[in-house]
């Protein structure tokens, strides 16, 4: 007689430091162009990403949007808020994305129970600290292009032949957004660093053949 098949574990794709926390959640889908999350709002949940992506972004009275990242499966988002204040950003879902929700009596019931994840919650406010630091930095120090070639070299990963890949490149407004510029700008420059051989984009993949000269 055949041994039952387990079914696959829902967590799997989540860091081994995460999977017990998320196992105390409940997994909720939520459809593309659905808001988990409001800026100004008041909360207390922190969601986990298994699949999809999800936006973090602001906007004024004028409908400018602000993108401050987009995250992906293992990411974690909303623990900002567990102190008991509003929301600092609103987040959209980009696709259809799954979640693990987790109310903040969960999270303190978790770090009771496994202390030690408090220094990784720690870590990861703080790290988000010094990325709004650097953020702040760079549009006072940086110009639009090394702005841009800054992000690029961050959401590129290495492949084996010596170039490096963004798979699912932001749009040119997405990329305005998060460093503070026209998309018209990012457009000429992408396109100068086309002709210039350094880049190539193959439908939603952007490659990079070469390294980014700093000024341009």
């Amino acid at each position: 007689m055949d041994r039952p098949v387990a079914p696959p574990d829902p967590f799997a794709s989540l860091p081994e430091s995460l999977r017990p926390l998320a196992r105390r959640g409940e997994i909720k889908r939520f459809v593309k162009g659905r808001r988990l999350i409001e800026e100004g709002e008041f909360g207390d949940t922190l969601f986990i990403i298994l699949s999809g992506r999800l936006k973090v972004f602001s906007t004024d009275d004028r409908d400018r949007e602000v993108i401050f990242g987009i995250h992906g499966p293992g990411s974690y988002l909303g623990e900002m808020s567990l102190d008991g204040g509003p929301r600092s950003a609103s987040v959209i879902a980009l696709e259809t994305t799954t979640c693990v929700v987790v109310t903040r009596q969960t999270l303190r019931d978790h770090i009771a129970a496994e202390p030690e994840f408090a220094f990784e919650l720690l870590a990861r406010v703080i790290h988000r600290a010094r990325l709004a630091t650097r953020g702040l930095r760079n549009m006072a120090l940086l110009d639009v292009y090394g702005r841009m070639v800054q992000l690029l070299n961050e959401l590129a990963a290495p492949h084996e032949d010596g170039t490096y890949v963004i798979e699912d490149r932001p749009t040119h407004a997405e990329l305005a957004s998060r460093i503070g510029c026209a998309r018209e700008m990012i457009s000429r420059l992408l396109k100068d660093l086309q002709t210039g051989s350094y880049i190539r984009i193959d439908g939603w993949r952007l490659v990079i053949l070469k390294p980014l000269p700093h000024r341009w």
